[in-house]
């Protein structure tokens, strides 16, 4: 298969170390970098309580130029003042430092900082300053690069989490390539818990401001653990441009075959967080159709998949479809429950106001597999839809999320 994290992308290097934050000496210090100076677009939580790494991040994407990232994992850098700021910040200078001395000029404001973790502590910087020194030595361009780097992300995360896929536009081939963590305080209201993408594209600010801002519309925003958005989320897309391409602007052909191959990148990655949700054993996809509007859809599938009691039922294979229904009735959505009609897998269990004539056996089989769909036609005579990913409650989530901070 050859190279396909995100290092597969020209230009881009990558890496991870144990820097001595985690106790379980797994990576938590992991660096992106473009060789070139490059565009740059994110978007971060909508949380009223944010990172110190968010008030930074904002302020350096802002001129849409990013040419590095840098992140550690095991503390969030939430909740911490004045100190956690000026920690952000030198996390920025000295990455930008090292890197310039290595021969890649890196201005600070071209730096990237996130951080993952239990929120309310201080970032150990000594251990961290040491580590980016150390880290900055030893970033490549090779597969296990890339494969370091979506493990350093991580936090509670069983499983990395990446995509890659190449496109042409004119006669130049592109590639995009990604990685992200997720598992728990998953219910992204701006794009997702850490997600980084890297592409070759030569394409201007604003058009990748655009298409950064509705992928994350109908990816990451679709997704849902436990309807708790986090204080950390961040969804960046850095583009150098060393394909070539002649540069995609907002609106053009070049633009929407860019932005399909963008979104289908992240649904793979968004599907992905659904199935390493804490505790999860269930992949399900809501899929909500004959909405008034793409808004009310939207309500409906966020109130199906958020629900504790679809949750629970999916998870104990219970064939108690009837909380599916109801979840959208109460989610604010105009609902018709006349002409209404539910399905869970092929198998339609709802119709017309009543239950249809099917065995219950057959519907508990279908909600028994990985993968659970859900497909409920509201009856509003309208076109509005939409598909939202989540997973199932199970006694593990809680396990893990009474004994997260000790």
């Amino acid at each position: 298969m050859g190279n396909q994290s995100i290092t597969a992308v020209k230009g881009f290097l990558a890496g991870a170390m144990h820097c001595g934050i985690k106790q379980s000496g797994k990576p938590d210090l992991a660096m992106l970098v473009s060789r070139v100076p490059a565009t740059a677009a994110a978007v971060f939580t909508t949380n009223k309580v944010v990172g110190a790494p968010i008030v930074v991040g904002r302020e350096h994407i802002r001129g849409g130029n990013v040419s590095a990232c840098i992140i550690n994992s095991g503390c969030a850098n939430v909740c911490t003042g004045k100190r956690g700021l000026v920690d952000a910040r030198e996390m920025c200078e000295r990455t930008a430092v090292i890197l310039t001395d290595r021969g890649i000029a890196m201005p600070t404001r071209n730096v990237l900082p996130s951080s993952t973790g239990v929120i309310g502590h201080f970032l150990p910087m000594e251990k961290i300053r040491s580590g980016i020194a150390n880290l900055a030595l030893h970033i490549g361009d090779a597969a296990e690069h890339g494969e370091a780097f979506a493990h350093g992300i991580l936090t509670t995360d069983l499983k990395t989490k990446t995509a890659f896929t190449q496109f042409n536009i004119g006669r130049r081939a592109v590639t995009i390539a990604g990685c992200c963590k997720g598992s728990g305080m998953i219910a992204p209201n701006m794009a997702t818990m850490l997600a980084y993408v890297a592409t070759d594209a030569a394409i201007s600010p604003t058009a990748l401001r655009a298409a950064v801002r509705d992928t994350a519309e109908s990816t990451f925003n679709c997704v849902t653990v436990d309807q708790h958005t986090s204080t950390s989320d961040t969804f960046a897309v850095l583009a150098n441009g060393m394909a070539e391409n002649p540069r995609i602007e907002p609106g053009t052909q070049s633009w929407r075959s860019f932005s399909r191959a963008l979104e289908v990148l992240c649904d793979s990655l968004a599907r992905q967080i659904a199935a390493d949700g804490e505790g999860a054993t269930k992949l399900v996809t809501v899929r909500v159709l004959g909405a008034a509007t793409d808004a009310d859809a939207r309500r409906a599938a966020m109130a199906i998949a958020n629900s504790p009691l679809v949750k629970t039922a999916i998870h104990g294979g219970d064939p108690n479809w009837g909380r599916f229904v109801s979840a959208a009735g109460y989610s604010g959505a105009k609902m018709n429950p006349d002409k209404a009609q539910c399905q869970v897998g092929k198998i339609t269990v709802f119709r017309n106001g009543q239950p249809t004539d099917v065995s219950l056996a057959n519907i508990q089989s279908a909600m028994q597999q990985f993968e659970v769909d859900i497909t409920l036609n509201l009856g509003a005579g309208g076109k509005g839809t939409c598909r939202v990913y989540t997973c199932d409650l199970s006694r593990e989530y809680i396990a893990i999320n009474a004994d997260y901070h000790t």
